[in-house]
């Protein structure tokens, strides 16, 4: 607990991180044509431990009822890592396990190791296909529109890596790599790492948060080939520490910010320029992911344990406040399952490496169903729903 609450006192003025060294990997399993052919992800949740000793990701069915039974595990071929004074998120980060519907493709980072895994995937089941390089240095976050797909890496000042999607393998374009400029040596490490990279819904803009090392939201404009513009368009938000965000519309974002922990909406505009147009504080503590459920928002606040909820309206210029939830400590990632039977959302807790269940109620709030203890997911990070 006195870890936790360290973390939710430097979160609210920054955001670090320490790589921990590992050797890069990169391998190619047999090609697509060789394997099963999949039929995406259905009745699944999937959780990334982020393991040091070797990083997996766990399965579990998901019932109609919304409640979580094993499925098995899969070792990624690549390390977790740990960012120095990171306590329940190793990562600090938001997209770590992504998944891509038009392939059926999950995508999944080995920060110790600098390579991103590439899994076919089937209902609750996985296959291996790829292990391929990051770019660069400790992968935290992946993004993909059509058959473009873009890493972010954590170290070194941070990057970006772009590669296009060919036949259920990821195919790395060099020339698709961008740095971002950060001081490299900015402390605490957790909280002065990039956040998050993902697209506008219209695939034309890339977007990176800083957090704590600028306070800033860079965008790239991506060309029609997948091709990023030579340097972002860089928006200043004040002691804000921008952390994670999901797609509002055609081109805005809700953006988790760290600094005055609260959620709030972004325009993207068609310059890369980004106006803010509402704002919603939590008053939880370390506030720094977010989870969109049809018009409603959860925010998880790892200092405090709980998730903030919201109703969006008018396009999000306006944010409702719904109350807060308890969770397991250490509040991180969370996805959701929005079916014919129930919407459902599925929260990483890293206190002890704890995915907490609920059932979403009409008017917002939310009921627990169950929990699932991940093995060796203390610290860890990344989990996507169906």
């Amino acid at each position: 607990m006195q870890r936790l609450t360290r973390l939710a006192v430097a979160a609210a003025t920054a955001l670090a991180a320490a790589a921990v060294s590992a050797p890069t990997a990169s391998a190619t399993l047999p090609a697509a044509d060789s394997q099963p052919h999949p039929h995406g992800g259905h009745h699944a949740v999937f959780v990334q431990n982020n393991s040091l000793a070797g990083n997996q990701i766990f399965a579990y069915h998901r019932s109609d009822d919304g409640q979580l039974t094993p499925a098995g595990s899969h070792d990624t071929g690549g390390l977790g890592g740990m960012l120095n004074g990171s306590a329940a998120d190793h990562l600090a980060s938001q997209g770590s396990l992504t998944y891509d519907e038009q392939h059926a493709l999950l995508y999944a980072v080995n920060a110790g190791s600098d390579t991103v895994t590439v899994f076919a995937v089937d209902g609750d089941h996985l296959e291996r296909r790829q292990v391929v390089s990051s770019g660069g240095r400790f992968p935290v976050s992946v993004a993909v529109h059509g058959d473009v797909v873009y890493v972010l890496n954590a170290l070194d000042g941070g990057s970006i890596q772009g590669y296009r999607v060919h036949d259920g393998h990821l195919d790395k374009k060099d020339d698709w790599h961008r740095c971002l400029g950060l001081d490299p040596n900015a402390t605490p490490q957790f909280t002065n790492t990039p956040g998050q990279v993902g697209f506008t819904a219209n695939g034309s803009q890339l977007i990176v948060t800083t957090k704590a090392n600028g306070n800033n939201l860079d965008v790239f404009k991506i060309d029609h080939d997948g091709t990023p513009a030579a340097d972002p368009v860089v928006t200043n938000v004040p002691g804000a520490v921008p952390f994670g965000f999901v797609q509002n519309g055609h081109g805005g974002i809700f953006l988790t910010l760290t600094g005055p922990n609260a959620l709030s909406t972004f325009q993207i505009h068609g310059d890369g320029k980004a106006t803010q147009q509402a704002f919603a504080a939590t008053g939880q503590s370390a506030t720094c992911w977010v989870v969109k459920v049809d018009d409603l928002l959860y925010t998880s606040n790892a200092g405090s344990a709980t998730l903030s909820g919201f109703r969006a309206s008018d396009h999000g210029g306006t944010l409702t406040p719904l109350g807060n939830t308890p969770t397991d400590p250490g509040t991180v990632d969370a996805a959701a399952s929005i079916t014919p039977a129930g919407r459902y959302l599925y929260v990483q807790t890293g206190g002890n490496g704890i995915v907490d269940e609920f059932a979403v109620n009409t008017d917002g709030s939310l009921t627990q169903i169950g929990a699932q203890t991940v093995p060796d997911a203390v610290g860890g990070e990344g989990i996507v729903a169906f």
